[in-house]
């Protein structure tokens, strides 16, 4: 069985916010349950990496390799 994680490289949007009260808080648009938060930018970026890779690896835990389709859009 391939690792699909460790083909290629993936690229996630996140929507970075500034807390009023400080610190950033941070949702990934193609992963929802990806959500973290962070006392910096840096921080909120490196926490996100984390729980980007921790979803993804729930998705590949919980479905099986032939329940999955790989779907191509053009850019």
């Amino acid at each position: 069985m391939i690792n699909y994680f460790m083909v290629e490289e993936r690229k996630f949007t996140v929507r970075a916010t500034k807390d009023p009260t400080g610190g950033y808080s941070g949702r990934c648009l193609e992963l929802p349950a990806a959500i973290s938060e962070g006392e910096t930018m840096e921080e909120l970026l490196a926490n996100m990496k984390e729980v980007i890779q921790l979803v993804l690896e729930s998705i590949e835990k919980d479905c099986p390799p032939d329940e999955k389709i790989v779907v191509t859009i053009p850019t």
